[in-house]
């Protein structure tokens, strides 16, 4: 009896730490699809779209609790999407995308943000790398003047 008691209390203990996670995993997932967009938008070269995008992650990152991302990072991440959103230079809103991604790049490490495998993409001519939900290029920081200059340089699963 006491052996079932405790197979059942490990159990439930595991269940609630595997829920825990994906609540985890979630309100980080959330930011990176709102990166994504930003992404989208910086390739387009569409500088007001990337400016809302912007402000869309800032909202959501004020949702993420600072148990999950430590206050620091939550700061540091914010600063990033707000020079971004309140931007409505191309130029200065994909030099603010660099340190974002490098940042989103660190987080996606630490937790599952999707089903599908992310891809760390890099372009040699902007030395800087981005995140993407698919392996075909197409570069945030030169958009369509170079929009599929760089390669896949790793993949996270």
């Amino acid at each position: 009896m006491k052996k079932y008691i405790i197979t059942a209390a490990l159990s439930v203990f595991s269940m609630l730490s595997v829920s825990a996670q994906a609540k985890k995993n979630t309100q980080v997932s959330l930011l990176y699809q709102n990166y994504i967009s930003i992404k989208s938008a910086l390739a387009s070269d569409d500088a007001e779209k990337a400016s809302k995008a912007a402000s869309q992650f800032i909202k959501s990152s004020s949702d993420v609790k600072s148990n999950i991302i430590s206050e620091k990072e939550l700061t540091t991440i914010k600063e990033d999407a707000r020079i971004i959103a309140a931007s409505k230079n191309i130029a200065a809103q994909r030099k603010s995308f660099y340190q974002l991604s490098d940042h989103m790049i660190a987080l996606t490490k630490e937790f599952k943000v999707s089903q599908n495998p992310v891809y760390v993409q890099y372009c040699p001519m902007a030395e800087a790398s981005w995140l993407s939900d698919e392996s075909k290029i197409i570069n945030p920081y030169y958009g369509k003047s170079m929009l599929s200059c760089g390669n896949v340089k790793s993949v996270i699963k």
